[in-house]
């Protein structure tokens, strides 16, 4: 008895091979407009869907598959007798294979060159709907929506049939897919349309397994498109801390200048710098604290060469991250076998959301874009800054707003000399920047520091002063600004107010 197997795809990689098969095992194929020709032209076998059904395709192919005849072959309960006298009754023969991928949407959807209905055209109707009734009648359906998945089904296929623990697989991998592509669409349509945000919609294919999380004992794994923003050309996998420190390198060191080197550790910079060169700038982020940068993360934003090669090898890094790196710098720093080499393909979307999960659901937030514009600063005390020190407050404000809460930061010649992060007191914070300051050499007089919150009294400003810095650059907003303002008349020191809080939790 014939055996029937649909196939309508869009993606037609390997798709000729596939239907010889097909044949080869006595499956009559149905197939759609330019499926079907493709086939017929490699002399395969093949019905076209509207002879099968004596039904036109209408709408310029957007009505073709939409027909009783396949969805009930599709639908039907093989063991049902009233499914089977029904399907008598109406001429319907049972299809036991679907292979269909759907329009191409998730390539088109970003696309800048193309119109919006374009992209409405490329959003599949019965594609999607195949797929699903197909994965829905599973206990005698197989249904395939992706090319990499033809070699092991045919495998099976010869050897005697497709058992039911393989039909499941294909109909979780089914509904994935649907999954995934209506994601995209909804999404598509509610920014296009200026729709309010409902609900939060995540559907991210697996990339890999990670080796653990924060620590041995929980699993982890990676989702998305992580390689389309980053490609590792040497070292050992990355960790999901890798991860994580790698991310908040880029995000610092994409803040800043040109010529800027940022080292991380934990998250939190021990070591940030702008430089005449990269070389440079290096070695000014790493005396910020050369103790902490050692098994660290450093990121540039410029070429790494060969002069920056030699020095990064001084030392054990964990990863180095740079746009690119000349062939001298890649021959140097690959003959550290485990160190990881990571170039930025590209850098992040400002759109971005961050998820955080709670119990029973998710915190999402916008990312943390905020910029400084001379346009919000206020200068709120009788000594004003000079040129000098507001470039340096600049620069002291982009490190701060990378570092966890409560975060200050002296700076000095546009490198950080002093990191504190991460305190329940943000007087500790000041205490802890200068004492790493002073651990490693370096002089506060004449430094200028940055919060990235509003002091609730004095006592922490009154800290940073007592350790010399000159200039101070935070949100303001607290109802004792005017205690605060006045304690910097009094030290004569100047002060900026952004209006822009930067906690990072």
């Amino acid at each position: 008895m014939k055996k029937f197997a649909l196939i309508s795809v869009s993606d037609k990689r390997n798709i000729v091979e596939f239907a010889q098969t097909l044949n080869q095992y006595n499956y009559q194929i149905l197939a759609t407009g330019n499926t079907a020709r493709l086939l017929l032209e490699n002399k395969i076998d093949c019905i076209e869907i509207s002879d099968y059904t004596s039904f036109p395709e209408i709408f310029s192919g957007r009505v073709k598959t939409l027909n009783p005849k396949i969805f009930g072959g599709i639908l039907m309960r093989r063991d049902n007798s009233n499914d089977i006298e029904q399907a008598e009754q109406n001429n319907i023969l049972p299809i036991d294979i679907i292979c269909v991928n759907l329009y191409p949407f998730p390539q088109v959807v970003g696309r800048t060159d193309i119109g919006l209905d374009e992209k409405i055209e490329n959003i599949d109707i019965g594609g999607p709907s195949l797929i699903r009734a197909s994965a829905k009648n599973y206990n005698y359906v197989s249904v395939l929506t992706n090319h990499e998945q033809y070699d092991g089904f045919l495998e099976e296929l010869k050897s005697g049939g497709v058992s039911l623990k393989t039909r499941k697989r294909l109909a979780y991998d089914a509904f994935s897919y649907t999954s995934y592509y209506d994601t995209l669409i909804a999404n598509f349509f509610e920014k296009e349309f200026n729709e309010p945000k409902t609900h939060i919609r995540l559907n991210y294919k697996a990339s890999f397994p990670l080796r653990y999380g924060e620590n041995p004992h929980q699993n982890a794994f990676l989702f998305g498109e992580f390689e389309n923003y980053f490609e590792v050309l040497h070292g050992k996998e990355l960790s999901y801390n890798n991860i994580v420190d790698l991310t908040a390198a880029v995000e610092l060191v994409n803040d800043l200048d040109k010529n800027a080197c940022a080292i991380i550790k934990h998250t939190n910079p021990c070591g940030a710098a702008l430089g005449k060169d990269i070389f440079d700038a290096y070695e000014r982020a790493l005396s910020c604290d050369p103790v902490s940068a050692f098994g660290g993360i450093v990121a540039f934003n410029e070429e790494v060469d060969e002069r920056t090669a030699e020095k990064l090898n001084e030392i054990f890094l964990e990863i180095i991250c740079a746009p690119s790196y000349s062939e001298k710098a890649l021959e140097l720093l690959i003959t550290k076998k485990n160190r990881r080499l990571i170039k930025i393909k590209k850098n992040s979307e400002t759109g971005q959301l961050q998820v955080k999960s709670v119990p029973g659901g998710l915190l999402v937030q916008e990312k943390d874009n905020s910029k400084l514009d001379d346009s919000i600063l206020k200068y709120v005390t009788e000594r004003k800054c000079t040129d000098d020190e507001i470039k340096n407050l600049k620069f002291a404000w982009v490190v701060c707003k990378h570092t966890k809460s409560n975060a200050i930061i002296y700076v000095k010649d546009l490198k950080a000399i002093g990191v504190g992060a991460g305190q329940m007191s943000r007087v500790d914070s000041a205490k802890i920047a200068a004492s790493k300051a002073a651990q490693f050499g370096h002089d506060l007089r004449g430094s200028v520091a940055a919060s990235d919150a509003f002091f609730p009294f004095a006592d922490g400003l009154l800290e940073i002063v007592l350790h010399g810095a000159a200039a101070v650059i935070q949100p303001g907003g607290s109802v004792r600004d005017d205690e605060v303002i006045k304690a910097a008349d009094e030290k004569n020191i100047s002060m900026i107010f952004t209006g822009i809080r930067n906690f990072k939790h």
